[in-house]
């Protein structure tokens, strides 16, 4: 059995897990701020939030608050969502007469700027910090790399630690460990493999490198790598701790290796193995969302029989499975019964259970949860908006939906990327051209708080936009993304001619025609367009939809694209007489060019 290769770890004097990611702004979790400095912090942000940029610096000049790091730092944290916005409030306190910044909020702003993929905005922050000869520390190289690696730029973020010293920071173990669970934490675990085996001698790796490797590999549901590493670590004289064991048991659960993992389960125990509060509550979850749950609630009883107090991570656990895999009734019977026993919930145990209601059906109960949930002082977080948003426009509440939206809007709580592709997709559902110019208007919004929209979801409204009518609308956007360097360069049309027949179909097309659509062959529909020029010819008797494409490696030249106009003109000249054009028909064909 592979699990005897394994010695038995020390018995540990605290529960061990693997770091969590301390270097992200976005993942701390400070210690809950005062009354009194949270309500100058919201009163900070919606100023930010309602200020005209051009007069903010002498908004926040005005001896109504007293600037300290901690406020900036908490302001920060409010705005986040609204990059633009959170930018534009670091960059005017650079102004004030006596405040100067401190090296956290530099931090803040470079993930803020390096999450917008403004790259040279974060780039020229660290060269300030340099020139204020507060930074760049570790932590702030450590932000980029890890907003380089979430973008896809692995490599980016393997460069910035291997060019850590010319921004004054030492390379040591604790970056080396940075930076492997960054690479490991975006899954591109063979190339952290690669540098840990580069450097392992360098940096003296310990227990903490391997079980970082490791876990990785668990990630991409490799355990048998992970067992490799853990081989490699005993063969180098480094005990494996409990965490190291706790890694295996969570690989075995991620490939759905229920029989393994038990095993290895009882392994632990003959070994005499300390086992702590983390392995019950990965025994748990693992086998709750396998549909295991009698024998997760056993576990669970089993553990608090054998003396090891469960906290509130393990009682979130089991209300997941419950409400999961069970029923939303005995979740909520769970959740009061840690409420009895002192526990305090979390926003991720209210979350839980709204979410058990919303997939349930009963969105009134969700609704009223998420109130009690306010109301015993715990903030709906945006993951609290965007579970109840997505199933009230799934169950076609979309009014009541935007309603939750323009909520989020006041400066308790943004709404994220994910809020913004909820309502956006939810726009498409009633196919009303209305919902069409919401959905446009939202495109708008999220890219202007800093948000990158899909290509999907970028050419989704565009084309909607265009189907519908709107096409100085779809100008504006495809306008927009010519000005703005961060948005997709090329886009791509979803099979056009489907789109069409079906939009028309469902009374879009105008005087009611059917429209039917020459089959485009060769698998054309999913090329890539550049600037998209539309082409369409009509037949006296039926219509056809031709598409005059330009390909990312061959661009349309102007004279084609007049000539596309000429000939349409001449075609609707031609055929006006008969009346047989739809004005939808005749908008689409307008080339869309900038």
């Amino acid at each position: 059995m592979l699990s005897r290769a394994l010695p038995k770890p020390p018995k540990p004097k605290t529960s061990f897990s693997l770091p969590p990611r301390t270097f992200s702004a976005c993942t701390h979790c400070p210690s809950p701020p005062q009354p009194a400095a949270e309500e100058d912090a919201n009163a900070v942000a919606k100023l930010v939030l309602q200020s005209d940029p051009k007069t903010l610096s002498e908004a926040l000049a005005k001896p109504t608050f007293q600037w300290s790091p901690h406020l900036v730092d908490r302001v920060l944290k409010l705005v986040w969502n609204h990059g633009t916005k959170a930018l534009q409030f670091f960059n005017a306190l650079f102004h004030h007469p006596t405040y100067v910044h401190s090296p956290s909020s530099f931090d803040h702003a470079v993930d803020i700027a390096a999450r917008m993929r403004d790259y040279q905005a974060a780039w020229a922050l660290v060269v300030r910090m340099r020139s204020l000869r507060i930074g760049p520390t570790s932590k702030t190289l450590a932000i980029l790399a890890e907003r380089y690696a979430s973008a896809g730029k692995a490599h980016r973020a393997v460069n910035v630690f291997l060019s850590m010293h010319h921004h004054g920071c030492r390379q040591d173990l604790a970056s080396f460990n940075t930076i492997l669970d960054i690479l490991c934490k975006s899954r591109r675990v063979e190339m952290a493999h690669n540098l840990f085996k580069t450097f392992r001698s360098r940096f003296n790796c310990d227990s903490i490198t391997y079980n970082i490797i490791a876990n990785g590999w668990c990630l991409i549901k490799r355990p048998p790598m992970a067992l490799q590493v853990f081989k490699e670590m005993v063969e180098r004289g480094i005990m494996p701790t409990l965490v190291t064991y706790n890694i295996i048991l969570k690989g075995y659960f991620m490939t759905r290796q229920l029989n393994e993992a038990w095993e290895f389960f009882l392994e632990m125990k003959r070994r005499k193995c300390e086992i702590d509060v983390v392995t019950y509550t990965t025994m748990i979850y693992g086998f709750g969302v396998a549909g295991e749950v009698k024998k997760s609630k056993r576990i669970f009883d089993e553990m608090v029989g054998e003396g090891v107090v469960p906290n509130v991570a393990t009682y979130n656990a089991l209300v997941h499975v419950l409400c999961k895999k069970d029923n939303v009734e005995n979740a909520v019977l769970v959740f009061e019964e840690m409420v009895v026993k002192g526990f305090v919930p979390n926003s991720v145990s209210y979350n839980a259970v709204i979410r058990g209601f919303c997939h349930a059906g009963e969105m009134e109960r969700a609704l009223r949860f998420m109130a009690r949930m306010e109301k015993e002082g715990c903030q709906p977080n945006v993951q609290t908006y965007n579970v109840v948003i997505r199933y009230l426009c799934d169950a076609g509440d979309i009014e009541k939906g935007l309603e939750l939206f323009e909520k989020m809007g006041d400066g308790s709580c943004l709404p994220n990327l994910d809020t913004y592709n909820v309502l956006i997709s939810a726009m498409f559902v009633r196919k009303k051209s209305e919902d069409l110019m919401v959905a446009g208007k939202l495109l708008l919004e999220m890219i202007n708080r800093g948000f990158l929209p899909r290509k999907f979801t970028f050419n989704r409204v565009l084309n909607g936009l265009v189907l519908t009518g709107n096409q100085d609308f779809a100008r504006e956007i495809l306008s927009m993304q010519s000005r703005c360097g961060r948005l997709p360069r090329q886009l791509k049309l979803t099979s056009l001619a489907t789109v069409l027949a079906s939009s028309s179909a469902a009374g879009w097309g105008g005087d009611g025609q059917w429209v039917q659509a020459e089959n485009v062959r060769g698998g054309s529909e999913n090329r890539v367009l550049d600037r998209t020029c539309l082409a369409v010819v009509v037949h006296p008797f039926r219509f056809a939809f031709l598409r005059g494409m330009v390909l990312s490696d061959q661009r349309m030249t102007r004279s084609r694209s007049s000539e596309l106009r000429r000939r349409y003109t001449e075609m609707q000249n031609a055929q006006a007489a008969q009346g047989n054009l739809c004005a939808w028909c005749l908008n689409m064909v307008m080339v869309l060019t900038l």
